[in-house]
């Protein structure tokens, strides 16, 4: 039995920030990536009670103490322990086996992390490209393709915004004084809630 005031290490494995709200206590906090932050026992447990909370620990947020991560969540693999360069780790310097049982065994925040890494990396094993989209429907190599295709159109686009014009336009003196308005461009923080729970993942 895992003591409530023992302090944890929650580790934010995700590539996009994580968070939570705990409303009986009212305790709110944000994961960056990569970011850890030590909690009590007693949170945990409570968030794990919140619905979906046990997911949200299981696939972002690592529970760094193997004990406290058993009592909550049974019986772990040793994958559930796996960090970004964990999986860095395993795309280039790992076997097709560890791959294998880390696609099989790992909870779905690190098959997501192997997915977007081996694009990432560009990983140029052959044997591990065709593995992960076996085991995950996941193509690597059109991905990677896409990705590509993206940067390059990315260049164009930037060539494109830094070229001087020439000349004036035409009737360019008879505009209207209130000018030509800018195009607004709104980015959205996109938030996901679950209905009813305690706490909220932010992507």
């Amino acid at each position: 039995m895992v003591e409530k005031d023992r302090n944890i290490s929650l580790l934010n494995r995700d590539t996009g920030s994580v968070g939570y709200t705990l409303e009986d206590t009212g305790t709110h906090r944000t994961f960056t990536p990569g970011e850890a932050k030590r909690v009590t026992f007693d949170e945990i447990e409570k968030l794990s009670w919140a619905r979906g909370g046990k997911e949200l620990l299981r696939d972002y947020l690592i529970i760094q103490d193997e004990e406290a991560a058993k009592e909550i969540l049974g019986n772990v693999e040793p994958e559930y322990f796996y960090t970004k360069d964990t999986i860095k780790k395993l795309l280039t310097e790992g076997t097709l086996e560890q791959l294998q049982d880390t696609l099989e065994f790992g909870p779905k925040g690190v098959v997501d992390l192997v997915k977007q890494e081996a694009v990432e990396l560009q990983v140029n094993n052959v044997a591990m490209r065709k593995e992960i989209q076996k085991q995950t429907s996941f193509n690597v190599d059109k991905a990677i393709e896409i990705n590509e295709e993206s940067k390059e159109d990315g260049i164009i686009q930037n060539d494109a915004a830094t070229s001087q014009r020439r000349a004036n336009p035409i009737a360019a003196n008879e505009q209207k004084s209130n000018g030509r308005r800018a195009e607004s461009i709104q980015t959205n923080i996109k938030t996901t809630t679950t209905s009813g729970s305690k706490y909220k993942i932010i992507h």
